[in-house]
């Protein structure tokens, strides 16, 4: 923990931290928010999961362009026009009626404007520590996004039964507005310049730490979606206990993050975290009694964040720091196809077999993360012994031979 508070105390780096952590609050509630409503306007965990889908999709799709688009016009140009997008089109979904392709094309039109904000603030963390703060505040931005997993879920869950799915999503509207317009307006988003990339969109892919951390990010957040599906529809919409189970999977997260976030990062890192989870969730299909419920994803949750901080930096260790914008956007993807994956096959296995089949969903996607990470361990980059700076831009430079 003191290196942790040595971190915060290096010069913006706590207030960048809390912007973004508001900025991207909403994510912890529109998925929530989403499946609640279009349940409640539709009767059908299935279209819920149909729309949650086309938002996901639709983030999916933006995420390596948006990002791509900060190099050529500048962050915070780029952030302002998704916001507002990104605002209109959640509105127009909560208060209009219409068919379910309706509710499907509004989603993906949030989703295709959602601001590239983890994109950003990963992009510019390399510039404002040097390399050996740079694992540890990868490690620490993944253990506290989990404060938002923790409060959003409670909070939304919350707005929404107690008062409505309408005015759940319109908080929704108005965090996103005020927490996008304190991170623009940060100093670090106009201070740090993202370099042109001169490689072609998707080029980067070609990068096997960041193709492994594409496809890893897809199963752990597709098991994480099916998750959230599941306990929603264990709890259903009487109470508070989803939010509370959900909230408890966080609090995993940040425990684990918080604890194993100084331990360097090897080869078989990601195995081992992956393995804790798929361990925990498979524990999750014994009972679905709210304790045990509670207790399984906690045990699941611990491997959650730590996983993440390995793909974080791998990432940012195998990029040029122009591609980097775009190497976590294709990351963001992976994470985002997982989720609307994870959401749709959770949401037709509750309404085929009920509230298991979404467990056994998230079991089958966590382990074949962990297979995946045990196969192709080699690719793993080992980073015990370097940092996890990105590579610096360079001019070719002609020589005489």
């Amino acid at each position: 923990m003191a290196g942790y508070r040595d971190l915060l105390r290096t010069p913006g780096v706590a207030r960048i931290i809390v912007a973004q952590l508001t900025a991207r609050f909403p994510n912890g509630m529109t998925s929530l928010a989403i499946l609640l409503h279009i349940q409640s306007v539709t009767g059908s965990y299935g279209s819920a999961g149909l729309v949650l889908a086309a938002t996901s999709v639709g983030q999916a799709i933006a995420g390596p362009v948006t990002s791509r688009w900060m190099g050529m016009w500048g962050m915070r140009r780029v952030l302002t026009l998704t916001t507002a997008v990104c605002a209109v089109a959640i509105a127009t979904l909560a208060l209009a009626r219409m068919p379910l392709p309706g509710y499907m094309a509004l989603g993906m039109l949030a989703g295709l404007s959602t601001p590239p904000v983890q994109s950003a603030v990963r992009t510019i963390y390399p510039k404002m520590v040097n390399s050996r703060q740079l694992t540890p505040l990868f490690s620490l931005d993944a253990s506290l996004q989990e404060i938002i997993w923790i409060i959003a879920p409670v909070l939304i869950t919350f707005v929404a039964t107690q008062v409505g799915t309408v005015e759940g999503l319109l908080l929704v509207v108005v965090i996103l507005v005020g927490g996008c317009a304190w991170f623009i307006l940060s100093p670090e988003v106009g201070r740090v310049r993202i370099p042109r990339s001169r490689r072609s969109i998707g080029k980067v892919l070609t990068k096997p730490a960041v193709l492994l951390a594409t496809v890893v990010g897809f199963l752990l957040i597709g098991a994480c979606a099916a998750v959230e599906a599941g306990v929603v529809a264990t709890f259903g919409h009487g109470g508070l206990e989803a939010g509370i189970v959900l909230a408890l999977f966080s609090v995993g997260s940040l425990a684990g993050g918080l604890t194993f976030g100084h331990i360097p990062i090897g080869s078989w890192a990601m195995a081992r975290r992956l393995f804790i989870v798929t361990v925990g969730l498979a524990l999750t299909m014994i009972s679905l009694d709210v304790w045990w419920l509670g207790g399984t994803l906690v045990l699941a949750g611990i491997g959650i964040a730590p996983a993440l901080a390995v793909l974080f930096a791998m990432t940012s260790a195998s990029v040029k720091f122009s591609d980097t914008a775009e190497a976590f956007g294709w990351v963001g993807t992976g994470q985002l196809i997982g989720a609307a994956a994870g959401s749709a096959i959770a949401g037709f296995l509750i309404d085929g077999i009920g509230p298991e089949g979404a467990y056994i969903a998230a079991t089958v996607f966590s382990a074949a993360g962990l297979l995946v990470a045990i196969v192709f361990v080699r690719a793993f980059p080992d980073l015990r012994h370097r940092d996890a700076s990105p590579i610096p831009d360079t001019e070719p430079v002609e020589t005489v031979t």
